[in-house]
């Protein structure tokens, strides 16, 4: 397993002798989400161009080694600067139509019509669509519906929905699908941010963000401790297995508006769950990937900075 790799979706369209790039889409998770639950952004947020043209080749080749006609989808993976091909599906991928709406070009009619025998130039589609704004993906999941299910993104699909948003800033896109999916970012209140060691240097720079946009944070013993050391001021609260008055308290009383908690290991501890479970029922967002968070923060900041504002889809 590739830890903390960067994964991308690409659709393609080939007629066995022209390949274009429908879409490239990064996950704002690290790979090991399922595609179907992962967010996505398209295009890529922070990848460098020459990694962006790398990935561009290798879907070319895959579709001319595989003599595609018709529409492909490509997992890969980027982990210390190497690509690496997690599967090649030579057919239409779920991310069609969200791609399809993003471009402004519908991919799966034309992906019949080349089956069928016509060529991309007779149809006017022979170059990769580079859009000047940013569309996002997120999925819809239906914890609401069962409360005590482990609320944590693993390899296993577990959405039944997605949102799509759209906007010239990232961070608004992103807020936009938060939006949708339900609940929306909180832009003031109190966070519980509680992370396993390895996560703490890279959600430090979320807290930190967090904190200059006004929030708070309450925090486990381990996480509380490594953020007061670091200038976060964060109040230590106990596990619910440790005592009370306990982090579900406070998300009972209204005292916490977003939970950052990342996972401790691949099987979720009984606190861990019940925490998340707490927070979704009380409509509290729960964020347990480090990808999101960030994501999340940008989106909090854009909502304070920035004004809000909508467009129909053919605006784009």
């Amino acid at each position: 397993f590739l830890e903390e790799a960067i994964e991308l979706d690409v659709d393609c369209i080939s007629d066995g002798e022209t390949t274009v790039v429908g879409g490239m889409l990064q996950h704002i998770e690290f790979a090991g989400v399922h595609s179907g639950d992962a967010a996505m952004v398209l295009p890529p947020h922070d990848l460098p161009e020459e990694v962006i043209e790398v990935v561009r080749k290798a879907s070319h080749a895959l579709a001319d080694a595989l003599k595609v006609v018709g529409l492909m989808n490509i997992q890969f993976a980027i982990k210390d600067g190497d690509l690496f091909v997690i599967e090649v599906n030579p057919r239409a991928s779920r991310t069609i139509p969200f791609v399809s709406k993003a471009i402004g070009v519908p991919l799966a009619k034309l992906g019949a019509k080349v089956m069928a025998g016509s060529k991309l130039r007779d149809l006017g589609f022979v170059e990769e669509i580079h859009p000047r704004h940013w569309a996002i993906k997120e999925s819809v999941f239906p914890f609401n519906r069962f409360p005590g299910s482990p609320i944590v993104l693993t390899p296993e699909m577990r959405s039944t929905g997605e949102v799509m948003g759209q906007d010239e800033d990232f961070g608004m896109a992103y807020a936009k699908t938060q939006m949708a999916a339900k609940p929306s970012l909180p832009l003031s209140g109190n966070v519980f941010l509680s992370v396993k060691d390895s996560d703490k240097e890279k959600a430090l720079e979320v807290a930190q963000g967090l904190a200059s946009l006004g929030f708070s944070f309450y925090s486990t013993e381990g996480t509380a401790r490594f953020l007061n050391d670091n200038g976060i001021p964060s109040e230590s609260i106990l596990r619910i297995s440790e005592g009370r008055p306990n982090v579900a308290d406070l998300i009972k009383n209204g005292k916490v508006q977003l939970v950052i908690n990342t996972p401790l290991g691949l099987i979720p501890r009984r606190d861990e769950n019940d925490i998340r479970s707490e927070a979704v029922l009380h409509g509290v967002p729960v964020i347990t990937t480090l990808g999101s968070a960030f994501a999340a923060l940008n989106g909090i900041r854009s909502l304070k900075d920035r004004k809000f504002s909508v467009k129909p889809l053919q605006a784009y």
